[in-house]
């Protein structure tokens, strides 16, 4: 007869969650009540210290100190394949991490991987909340962890925005909407689109507002003209060779992020059309690499930076009244741009023919 599973790995050190289990609370109030922190009730504290001698439960000395300095800590979960959005992510959120006086913990975990395995590791550090940027903020098993553990979180460039979390974004579907009627100013009606990651609602965002630009136009939906990316480069090569290999290709191709519009640039030169002579190329968020080709991407601007600082903002913001027992707003749009470079122009006007 086989024995119970247990618990735990046998001979394995109890963690703060099984304290916290044991307790019936979360792990941040067992990280309060280690850390000597006031705004823990009586009642709670002392079925926390039950716990914890129950269990023999040493707290780690390391995530101590930095937990009872009486700092607050954010953790930043990241998982990107785009390194410019997530260059100027990062950047944004240690500047204001500086401003509001937080310590910021960021850690790398590859979605599918061992990204509950790294949410917990915050838990039990006794973390006061987390920043999620894509694709990780809508990444559910995460989202269930945190709230279970009542860890406040603040999700960045979603296109979702439930009531029940915080958020920080733009409206994607009308930026790629004010992107299209740009090309179509321009003379195109052939266009083609690239989208995202089918996973993430952002991606879906912007294909609605390619296609409601087609409809608004009276130009029927193509198919054929969209192909599918996952926001990396390697993606936006593949589909931009689908694109430019059917028997009428479009005139003009819109990427859902600079990173697959790069590729597309480099494919187009690649099979010897001039951009944007021969070929208009579009992308969206104005990262650094929408710069560092030639010719210079025409893109949706996306405020990446200032929307990590201010799901930063939002977050402190959040957890100082909460502690004051004070609501706060929870969703916050900010505003894209239009930015126009080298990488759009009419289209050439086919020879008639006779």
């Amino acid at each position: 007869m086989m024995k119970p599973k247990p618990s735990r790995r046998a001979g394995s050190a109890p963690t703060i969650s099984d304290v916290a289990k044991r307790a019936g609370v979360s792990p941040m109030t067992v990280s309060r009540v280690i850390n000597g922190e006031s705004n823990v009730r009586p009642t709670t504290r002392e079925v926390v210290n039950a716990a914890i001698s129950a269990l023999n439960y040493a707290p780690n000395p390391a995530a101590r100190s930095l937990a009872g300095a009486g700092q607050t800590r954010i953790g930043l979960l990241y998982s990107n394949p785009s390194a410019g959005f997530l260059s100027e992510f990062l950047l944004g959120s240690l500047d204001q991490a500086s401003r509001n006086d937080v310590q910021i913990v960021v850690e790398k975990c590859e979605l599918g991987e061992h990204e509950l395995e790294v949410t917990r590791h915050l838990i039990e550090g006794g973390i006061d909340g987390v920043v999620l940027p894509p694709p990780l903020c809508e990444a559910d098993a995460v989202l269930e962890l945190l709230a279970a553990a009542n860890i406040p979180t603040v999700t960045v460039a979603t296109g979702r925005a439930p009531d029940d979390l915080l958020a920080i974004r733009i409206d994607d579907r009308e930026a790629a909407l004010t992107m299209m009627r740009h090309i179509m100013q321009l003379g195109h009606s052939r266009i083609g689109f690239i989208t995202g990651n089918p996973n993430l609602s952002a991606s879906a965002r912007r294909l609605e507002g390619y296609s409601a630009a087609l409809e608004e136009a009276g130009i029927a939906v193509d198919q054929a003209l969209i192909a599918h990316g996952l926001f990396t480069y390697r993606s936006g090569l593949d589909a931009a060779e689908q694109l430019l290999e059917l028997d009428d290709p479009p005139s003009a191709i819109f990427a859902s992020n600079d990173d697959m519009a790069a590729a597309t640039v480099a494919v187009a030169h690649r099979r010897g059309l001039d951009v944007p002579s021969d070929l208009t190329v579009c992308g969206f968020d104005d990262t650094t690499l929408s710069t560092a080709i030639w010719p210079e991407l025409t893109t949706i601007h996306q405020p990446i930076a200032d929307m990590s600082r201010a799901a930063v903002e939002l977050l402190v913001t959040t957890i100082r009244r909460q502690k004051a027992g004070d609501m706060t707003e929870r969703h916050r749009t900010l505003d894209y741009t239009l930015i126009r470079r080298q990488s759009d122009a009419a289209p050439r006007k086919r020879p008639r023919s006779r």
